[in-house]
């Protein structure tokens, strides 16, 4: 099943396949992602992936203060200014701070809408197989997924296949773990 990004309903409907457990394709301000509720959709999206257990996904809110139900991490306001944007930030998490997890507050505001409708962060993950390009064109990821999800929401071919910068937060500052869509200083 698909869907337009511009369709009046989009954002409910993405909400509330999203609310029951559903895996979708939604655009987001780098490539399309394989989205879904954190701890409901994790084992489904690695198994259309084929991605290793170990492997993290990003999360992502739909605001920026949002980090704050993740980690405790005191987040530099020099990588806050980036959000909403393409950055995503590996904290501590908060329920247990030796373990880390990729944390986005995305710049499409479509997107941070369906995800506050949702009531609950979401994972992202680039639409491809494990191991092979992501896919930036619209009926190319129609053909290779949509028998595998629940809904592709479409906004058309993506401009490039250019994924989210990602930083480490560590004990003085971050480093830069993926160049990716926005350009980051490698040292605070």
């Amino acid at each position: 099943m698909t869907c337009s990004k511009s369709d009046s309903d989009s954002i409910e409907k993405c909400a509330a396949l999203l609310r029951q457990g559903a895996v979708l394709i939604l655009p987001t301000d780098t490539v399309y992602g394989f989205s879904g509720i954190i701890e409901k959709t994790d084992a489904r999206i690695r198994a259309i992936k084929g991605r290793a257990e170990t492997k993290p996904f990003i999360v992502l809110v739909s605001e920026p203060g949002d980090l704050r139900f993740l980690t405790n991490d005191c987040v530099p306001e020099t990588l806050l200014g980036f959000w909403p944007g393409p950055l995503t930030l590996i904290v501590h998490k908060k329920e247990n701070p030796a373990e880390t997890v990729a944390v986005r507050c995305p710049g499409d505001e479509w997107l941070r809408a369906v995800i506050r409708a949702a009531g609950a962060p979401v994972y992202s993950t680039s639409v491809n197989r494990s191991g092979s390009p992501v896919l930036t064109k619209i009926r190319d990821i129609r053909a290779e997924f949509e028998a595998e999800v629940s809904l592709i929401v479409d906004d058309g071919d993506s401009g490039s296949s250019v994924p989210s910068t990602i930083v480490r937060l560590e004990e003085r500052g971050w480093s830069v773990v993926r160049a990716g869509a926005v350009e980051v200083p490698a040292y605070f």
